[in-house]
């Protein structure tokens, strides 16, 4: 595709002009004037068909897989190979256009970029921010190059496709459990009190006097006529696993951490992603086996619990495109899954919410059996009004709920929730479920506090 140049319509103005003036005012030069203008027209058209050359053999790559985080700038590197171009022809300076997606903000509309000579290939790099957390695809890039005498613009479209992946930010939430992450060596070290002495089989010795006699292997102590006893160590590695709710009550729309009102809001659903990877880090940190399940009305994305950097960025790419859809969570279905899937006792921690009443009972009944097998956790983001009535300190008397801005069916309203959402807690507690209600702002603490709990008082 060629367009004319600003240039060319200039000179076009000037010669046109020129020629009428001069005819007007001297006839005789009708002639030379008109010699002059054909010139001109041969002069714009034989920079045309040069132009058509200026690109050819020109084509841009992209890398296969591009990864960034969200809110924070990435480079988009583009290849510009000019191999296969006709002898002579020169190419310096090139005009590119990228057509982002609208959740990928970028200070540039297209780009100037000179090119190395002598070289068929050139690097540049697109700055750009990625908003919205998924997978992108980039398929075009748009090349324009000026004609030898830059009276035209020749354009192509190039073929190159790339796969853009953003991924949830979890710099603001690491640094809230800096102290988990820093690499201190061997200073510092100390003894760690823990709780119980261990039920996992290590080794058999000898009876010596003290043994307990809950610790003496039967078998083998029948086998070679005198007494054995059982060696227990502390449980290292255990199995954690994060069951994320991605049903239509996980699109519920909450402060973003550390923003203002103003600033903008986030899902319920991304908060739960991102708890989920900050406890995977933890989690590995530790030296325990993580692994995450995601379900709405059907389990969407399962994987099985390892660690290692891999298997960690096995589990970010099963979360990172995740999406609330529109139907209700069936606990049935995903209960019956992790009986099946899951047959060593793990720990499963539930992000989810319960303030449906139809869903509350859904969920406990469906999750007794597994709360048999494994020690489940269950937290669930409150709103800011879900609290007892009298829990405002700017509250102490019946006429002080009448003076509030907010109203005081507002406030009956949050209490009458937080009393249901207790019962139900109770309820949970005596079938060996424990549920918890998280603060939006310290929901990725609150789990780490749970989980090193759990740990360290050997409960699972």
């Amino acid at each position: 595709m060629i367009a004319p140049q600003n240039r060319l319509i200039y000179w076009t103005a000037l010669v046109s002009l020129a020629a009428a003036l001069l005819a007007a005012v001297e006839p005789t030069a009708l002639g030379p004037l008109i010699t002059t203008v054909a010139a001109f027209v041969l002069l714009a058209v034989c920079d045309a068909l040069l132009a058509t050359r200026k690109l050819r053999g020109v084509g841009a790559a992209f890398p296969e897989v591009v990864r960034m985080t969200k809110d924070r700038e990435g480079e988009l590197d583009v290849e510009i190979v000019c191999g296969g171009r006709a002898p002579g022809a020169t190419l310096e300076r090139l005009r590119l256009g990228i057509a982002l997606p609208p959740e990928i903000e970028s200070p540039w509309a297209d780009m100037e970029c000179a090119l190395a000579p002598g070289t068929e290939r050139s690097r540049v790099s697109w700055p750009c921010t990625p908003r919205r957390r998924g997978r992108y695809v980039i398929e075009n890039v748009y090349i324009e190059a000026d004609s030898p005498l830059g009276l035209w613009a020749v354009r192509r479209v190039a073929p190159a496709r790339t796969e853009l992946r953003v991924y949830p930010n979890l710099l603001g939430e690491r640094s809230q459990l800096a102290a988990l992450f820093l690499n201190r060596g061997t200073l510092g070290i100390h003894a760690q009190r823990q709780v119980g002495k261990g039920r996992e089989f290590e080794k058999l010795r000898e009876y010596m006097p003290g043994d307990s006699y809950e610790d003496i292997h039967w078998k083998a102590t029948a086998k070679r006529c005198r007494p054995v006893t059982k060696v227990f160590q502390i449980e290292r590695t255990q199995e954690v696993y994060v069951v994320i709710d991605a049903s239509r009550l996980s699109a519920r729309e909450v402060q973003a951490p550390g923003a203002d009102a103003a600033l903008g809001t986030t899902t319920q659903l991304e908060r739960f992603i991102t708890a989920a990877m900050v406890l995977g880090l933890v989690a590995e940190r530790q030296g325990d086996l993580f692994g995450v399940l995601a379900f709405d009305d059907q389990v969407r994305s399962f994987v099985r619990a390892r660690n290692g950097k891999a298997h960690y960025a096995a589990c970010r790419d099963a979360l990172y495109t995740l999406t609330p859809r529109r139907v209700n969570p069936d606990f049935a279905e995903v209960c019956a899954f992790v009986r099946l899937r899951m047959r060593r006792r793990a720990l499963l921690i539930f992000l989810t919410n319960l303030d449906d009443p139809v869903l509350a009972e859904s969920f406990t009944r469906d999750l007794e059996v597994l709360g048999r097998h494994h020690l489940v956790l269950v937290n669930m983001i409150t709103a800011p009004e879900v609290a007892p009535l009298f829990s405002d300190p700017e509250v102490s008397t019946t006429d002080d709920l009448y003076r509030r801005p907010d109203g005081l069916y507002r406030c009956l309203g949050g209490h009458l929730q937080w009393q249901s959402l207790r019962e139900l807690e109770q309820v949970l507690r005596r079938r060996g479920v424990r549920m918890t209600l998280v603060d939006n702002e310290l929901m990725c603490p609150q789990l780490v506090s749970q989980y090193i709990n759990v740990k360290q008082r050997q409960v699972l």
